[in-house]
């Protein structure tokens, strides 16, 4: 069967074979619900116990800080709205490049009373000192802001955003799901109140995420029932992805370094090749992740170039996977102040431990083919 060369890994990640087999005997053999008195409960209870341990161990938090969920929405919207449903309406402040996740539910809570606010960006992506400053001014009762971008892979200075935010008074919240297994991510160091994670993200299967909460906050559950997840998120847990996602993460920080470094290297031979092709690349001026490239040219519709290079053999993405069925440009691009026209035209390649320099070489020999096709059919378009 013919498979594409995966060049997606910021939309989800194949399972890690060593993740698969962790999972397996909580497929099969090991079926008992976590919260039952038996020994299939406890061995389900001490799997779970494990799991959260080693999420916590990943990103420099405690094991009960560590809220399991079934994805990093259903993380963000705990956050977002738990915390608001035990407020006072006020100003709620989230960046204007944040993934639909946060953007969607800030969105219900201005139907229900709270001011929301989005932080301008600069030219590359980055948070808007300025408008950040008017924005603290405002006091705000709750900040969103990602960690890293999950299109241009722009990173920002959480640690010195969250410190700015506490001393304003406000919840700090960072969506950290893109950044998790491809630099650093320590929740103390950052300084945040809450931050969110994603199994499939980092080798780990679909259907687990996280929240990784200071213990101090308090929130109201999304899910009521039986009280598991500290109250926080109700229903019996799914074992088989907890445990995976447990051992996704300690496979991910274990290699971390020598991976972004490997990755770091494919991705500038990546925009070396593209720039050679007169394309653009956005928000090289920031730090970013070590894996990711955005680009586009003027004239180029990013969703056929997309669909003529899979025909061509390479999977890869116009954009955010969540935001596949909008046909409008990227909101993260249009923040950027990048043209409509322009943003039109962007295609994301996003590279993983799969990926070869001899995929990277593929690619942007497919990619110079494509685009000479369509600039030959574009000039006889018009000499027609």
């Amino acid at each position: 069967m013919f498979a594409p060369v995966y060049l997606d890994w910021n939309a989800t990640t194949p399972l890690d074979p060593l993740v698969r087999a962790a999972m397996l005997p909580w497929l099969d053999s090991r079926f008992g619900n976590a919260s039952s008195r038996h020994e299939y409960g406890r061995q389900a209870r001490s799997a779970i116990d494990e799991a959260r341990a080693r999420v916590a161990a990943a990103v420099g938090a405690h094991a009960t800080e560590v809220i399991f969920t079934s994805c990093g929405s259903e993380a963000n919207n705990l956050f977002i709205k738990g915390a608001a449903a035990l407020m006072k309406p006020g100003l709620l402040a989230i960046s204007a490049i944040e993934h639909p996740c946060v953007r969607e539910p800030a969105k219900q809570l201005r139907r229900g009373g709270w001011a929301l606010r989005e932080i301008a960006v600069d030219a590359a992506g980055r948070i808007a000192g300025d408008d950040w400053k008017a924005v603290l001014d405002a006091r705000p009762t709750l900040v969103s802001v990602m960690l890293a971008n999950n299109e241009t892979g722009v990173l920002q200075d959480i640690a010195a955003l969250a410190d700015d935010a506490k001393t304003a008074g406000a919840w700090f919240h960072s969506d950290a799901v893109q950044a998790l297994g491809k630099i650093p991510v320590d929740f103390r160091t950052l300084g945040v109140h809450a931050m969110t994670l994603s199994a499939h993200k980092i080798g780990g299967p679909l259907g687990a995420g996280a929240l990784v909460i200071d213990k101090r906050i308090e929130l109201a559950p999304l899910i009521a029932g039986g009280g598991q997840e500290r109250g926080l998120r109700s229903g019996t847990e799914n074992v088989a992805a907890i445990v995976g996602f447990g051992v996704a993460c300690e496979r991910a920080t274990a290699r971390l370094e020598d991976e972004a470094r490997r990755l770091a290297g494919l991705r500038d031979r990546l925009e070396a090749g593209l720039v050679a092709s007169g394309m653009r690349i956005f928000s090289v001026e920031a730090p970013r992740l070590p894996n990711t490239t955005f680009f586009a040219a003027d004239g180029f519709d990013g969703e056929t170039l997309v669909a003529k290079l899979d025909r061509a053999g390479f999977a890869c993405a116009s954009g955010s996977a969540c935001s596949s069925a909008n046909p409008e440009p990227s909101h993260t691009l249009l923040a950027m102040g990048v043209e409509r026209d322009v943003a039109r035209g962007a295609v994301r390649v996003s590279l993983g431990r799969d990926t070869s320099m001899a995929d990277v070489e593929g690619f942007l020999a497919a990619f110079e083919r494509l685009t000479n096709e369509l600039n030959k059919l574009t000039a006889m378009a018009v000499q027609s």
